[in-house]
């Protein structure tokens, strides 16, 4: 797994250290799991599972299937990031109208905000100092 992980910062193109501090573990764990004299444990990949969602834990931990869940979380470092394409209006609405004079019955209805249930305290619990608790609901 170790030699999975190097190459994962590799592809990330990011440091130990900078590892590390994104997955919030410290910087000489790391360095044990890839010198190969620590296992990574189960926080390790959780926080790496968080971090990093587009990575395939099943690759991480078997080699087993591709490093990326899909191709657009690969970063080459040699190669630029990309724009991303604006498409234009014609190919957003294939009609021979203005979008202006689209009947709104053929527009998309905006997203009307869900409300939101308010939180009602249903239990509080008051813990003293001799190690007992009493419950209030």
């Amino acid at each position: 797994m170790e030699k999975r992980l190097q190459q994962f910062l590799s592809a990330e193109n990011i440091s130990q250290s900078q590892f590390a501090d994104s997955i919030g573990v410290a910087k000489a764990s790391v360095s044990h799991i890839l010198a190969g004299r620590n296992k990574p444990g189960f926080d390790f990949i959780e926080n790496m599972a968080r971090r990093y969602p587009d990575l395939s834990l099943e690759w991480l931990i078997s080699g087993k299937g591709k490093m990326y869940k899909s191709l657009a979380s690969f970063k080459d470092p040699a190669v630029p990031a990309a724009e991303p394409e604006t498409p234009s209006s014609d190919s957003l609405f294939p009609v021979d109208e203005p979008v202006e004079d689209m009947p709104e019955s053929f527009m998309p209805a905006e997203p009307q905000p869900q409300p939101q249930p308010k939180a009602r305290i249903s239990k509080i619990l008051v813990f003293y100092d001799d190690g007992t608790y009493k419950e209030l609901e």
